[in-house]
């Protein structure tokens, strides 16, 4: 059975320190390419392939435009995104089904309560409960079934491994990280989840930014127009995006993709799931390639890293700093 890489394969990203001492470390692995798809950051094994998750979301939205379905930026942003279920992103998911002359009820992800705190409270007092609109992925999957109505594909079977639609979505992957996915499962939204190396998925990812293919540039553009509805308002993701206008988007279990207009590009898989030291290694190892002016990298970075408080007063007591192999590779 294929696994994740190991922890002596693995670097030393960023530790936790609590007065004075290390009170945590997390390891992984990060790789950052220039332009052209060359390395210019290895840290841990980028060889070994992981589980990319929902950061795999611009790819799949490519396969999904590939069959000339008709999105718009809104609704294509949110195909690509990991979304908190806030009013406006059920309704842009809503609005990608009904063109296609489906509801709600056509989607195959979970139900979910909203992560969105003001739309969440809402749906506490009028009690409301918990649907397919509000779950992370329901763009995703709008998109996946709106690309099958264009198409003439089955609805029915939209996540299954072998349908046509995911089958394009194989294939986009390939020809974008220049390898194909050794293993393929299943998401937690029901959608299948293939593997891919970190060195190969930051070649792809560095492609969102200087292909020349249509879907990809409708997608880049998309995700830049709206990084709200990629995530949420005030997300980690958004923020990154909106401040530093580069391409940010989180997978599960501790894994981030980041990519400039120019092309460099950012991909970074914590062993242990936390995305508490993605977006500190990501952005800083950017930064130090020359692809991000430091001093505006360090202003976002004081404002979205987790503050490490202590009592009433959340007193600050310490802070997530970037571990011994980002700063001997950095040094």
């Amino acid at each position: 059975m294929q696994d994740v890489f190991t922890a002596d394969a693995a670097a030393e990203l960023a530790v936790i320190t609590r007065g004075g001492l290390v009170e945590s470390r997390h390891y992984g692995a990060a790789v950052v390419v220039d332009p052209a798809g060359n390395p210019i950051f290895e840290l841990g094994d980028t060889t070994t392939p992981v589980y990319p998750r929902s950061s795999l979301k611009p790819f799949q939205a490519i396969a999904s435009l590939r069959t000339g379905v008709l999105l718009n930026s809104q609704q294509t942003a949110l195909a690509c995104a990991s979304h908190t279920g806030a009013t406006i992103h059920q309704q842009v998911a809503l609005s990608m089904l009904s063109a296609a002359g489906l509801s709600e009820a056509d989607l195959q992800c979970p139900t979910a309560w909203p992560a969105d705190k003001t739309t969440r409270r809402e749906w506490t007092l009028s009690q409301r409960q918990p649907n397919q609109l509000a779950f992370n992925c329901s763009g995703k999957h709008a998109g996946f079934l709106a690309a099958c109505v264009h198409a003439g594909l089955d609805t029915n079977t939209y996540l299954e491994h072998e349908h046509p639609l995911q089958q394009s979505v194989l294939e986009v992957l390939t020809e974008y990280a220049g390898v194909a996915p050794e293993h393929v499962s299943t998401d937690g939204c029901g959608a299948p989840a293939p593997t891919l190396p970190l060195l190969p998925l930051a070649k792809a990812v560095s492609q969102l930014a200087t292909g020349s293919e249509p879907a990809a540039q409708q997608v880049f553009s998309a995700m830049l127009a709206h990084p709200e509805l990629v995530q949420g308002p005030d997300a980690e993701n958004t923020v990154v995006s909106q401040r530093l206008g580069i391409l940010a988007k989180l997978g599960a279990e501790g894994v981030l993709i980041l990519v400039t207009k120019d092309g460099h590009a950012a991909a970074i898989k914590s062993l242990d799931g936390a995305h508490r030291p993605t977006t500190l290694v990501g952005l800083r190892l950017l930064a130090a390639a020359g692809a991000l002016e430091r001093t505006s990298v360090d202003a976002v970075l004081a404002d979205i890293l987790p503050k490490i408080t202590g009592g009433v007063e959340a007193i600050i007591v310490g802070q997530v700093e970037l571990g011994r192999d980002v700063l001997t590779a950095l040094s």
